[in-house]
């Protein structure tokens, strides 16, 4: 009996299985529409620059889409591309790959910082400088555009885009410099991690040679200079080892915050690390000027006998011994980029 009426039933989805096939189409349309508009801005910027061989063609408008176009097999289909599924994706591999487009045109600064040389700020710096060469010619202005397939040296050695983005945690031990080359021979940080990656990659902020603890390395320019400018406010806790038992007063002074030559700090939190030894303490802070926690204890008339990092943007050294490293995880990395956790400083006003 019910297949004689088979053909008055309507099979198209319903519900909210229509909503969302609807919203599926919608996105499908607009992605399209998207790419359809890149292409046409691409073409044209290419012909601009004598790349293109072909007037480029005008965008045209997309589709509308049709609400009833859709069979429930078609929209299973689209939910399953469109929403994979992330549980079996597991963080294995410490070379992140990401595909760059070699004609998308980028600042030259930028171009420095993803080829991983330095951060973009330290890039700004070394164009204006002079050091950096555009197929022959010095150029000064870091927001210089340059495409990817140029000859681009920096103190007369040619550089390349990275593809492949590394991530490294570092527990830094004591007497080692927190850059990549040392004029007076010094051992370096990079001395620890040479095994790591073929990948080259530099520390991101710095730590004093007698400071330990977290330190993060990478030849991600545009993820080091998020971390390193002042406006994402990056929290970092430290724990200070001093010459005596540090007074209320001082410690209230920490929290209240007080005038240094370059300007007004407090710290964020701080507190007692051990309740029967008062000359450790926890401080917790994130401004990133030089040597600030050490000038900090010494404006209060302590002198700092042990500094160690024990967290940097969420990253901590657990089960890292001294001197040792390891690559991040996926999740990590994507903390980091996204500044999820409890690694940054919740402010309403920084977006």
């Amino acid at each position: 009996m019910a297949k004689a009426f088979e053909k008055f039933m309507d099979s198209s989805p319903k519900g909210a299985k229509k909503k969302e096939a609807i919203r599926q189409e919608k996105r499908k349309a607009k992605a399209a529409s998207r790419a359809e508009g890149e292409a046409f801005r691409k073409k044209k910027w290419e012909k601009k620059h004598g790349i293109a061989t072909a007037a480029p063609a005008p965008p045209s408008r997309s589709k509308k889409f049709d609400k009833t176009a859709l069979s429930p097999e078609k929209e299973v289909r689209q939910s399953s591309k469109s929403f994979p599924d992330s549980s079996k994706q597991k963080a294995t591999a410490p070379v992140i790959t990401v595909a760059a487009d070699p004609l998308a045109p980028m600042p030259l600064n930028k171009f420095l910082a993803h080829a991983g040389i330095c951060g973009r700020r330290e890039a700004a710096e070394l164009i204006k400088a002079g050091q950096v060469t555009v197929n022959g010619d010095t150029i000064f202005e870091p927001g210089y555009k340059v495409l990817g397939n140029e000859d681009v040296k920096w103190k007369g050695k040619k550089i390349f885009l990275q593809k492949n983005l590394v991530y490294i945690l570092l527990n830094k031990p004591k007497d080692y410099i927190t850059t990549a080359k040392d004029p007076e021979g010094r051992k370096t940080v990079l001395d620890l991690v040479k095994d790591a990656a073929k990948q080259r990659v530099y520390p991101v902020g710095r730590l004093d040679r007698n400071t330990t603890g977290v330190l993060l390395l990478t030849n991600d320019g545009a993820l080091a200079q998020k971390l390193t400018h002042p406006s994402f406010q990056v929290k970092k806790i430290y724990e200070v080892k001093l010459d005596k038992p540090v007074a209320k007063k001082d410690f209230e002074a920490l929290l209240e915050g007080f005038q240094l030559e370059d300007g007004f700090i407090k710290a964020d939190s701080a507190a007692y690390a051990d309740a029967k030894d008062k000359s450790v303490i926890g401080i917790e802070i994130h401004s990133g000027r030089n040597r600030i926690v050490r000038r900090m204890f010494e404006h209060l008339g302590y002198d700092v006998r042990g500094l160690d990092r024990v967290l940097f943007a969420g990253l901590t050294k657990k089960n890292i011994d001294r001197g040792t490293w390891r690559f991040l995880n996926e999740k990590e990395i994507r903390n980091l980029k996204f500044m999820n956790g409890s690694g940054f400083v919740k402010d309403k006003n920084h977006a």
